[in-house]
């Protein structure tokens, strides 16, 4: 007469336990899973800081030997232009004029150029994103 029934359900009880036990796995769950989070999260970080990294230098390695040869030329071809305004002028004022609008024009490049080195280009947007996500699914797990 001790037999168990199949269709006999078991007390609350239990379930409650059961939910005890899901909620302590999942924050032992939370608790493996947090850290490697993290930690490929600094390492998705790591690699487009690296990348950008790369990027500069790239970038300054080509201007720089750019520059060099351009200066070269740049020269000469101003040497060209204050020798034919001296037929005209004075040398000397025709050096003036020439330094003066080359200054004008080297000051513009300049301000274009340094647009190229602004932090929003260094900015890792990828990780910060994905870091966000993170934090609202953490936050969505939690509630």
């Amino acid at each position: 007469m001790n037999r168990q029934d199949p269709d006999f359900q078991r007390p609350a009880a239990t379930s409650v336990t059961d939910n005890d036990a899901s909620v302590a796995g999942l924050l032992k769950q939370l608790t493996r899973e947090v850290p490697s989070l993290f930690t490929k999260e600094l390492a998705l970080a790591k690699a487009e800081i690296q990348a950008s990294l790369n990027t500069l230098k790239a970038g300054v390695a080509g201007v720089a030997g750019g520059a060099i040869v351009l200066l070269a030329g740049f020269v000469i071809l101003l040497m060209a232009v204050v020798y034919g305004l001296s037929t005209m002028m004075q040398p000397w004022l025709a050096a003036l004029i020439v330094g003066a609008v080359t200054m004008i024009i080297g000051f513009v490049m300049v301000q274009s150029g340094k647009k190229q080195f602004e932090p929003s280009h260094f900015k890792p947007d990828r990780t910060l994103d994905a870091l966000n996500k993170d934090q609202e699914a953490l936050r969505r797990k939690a509630s």
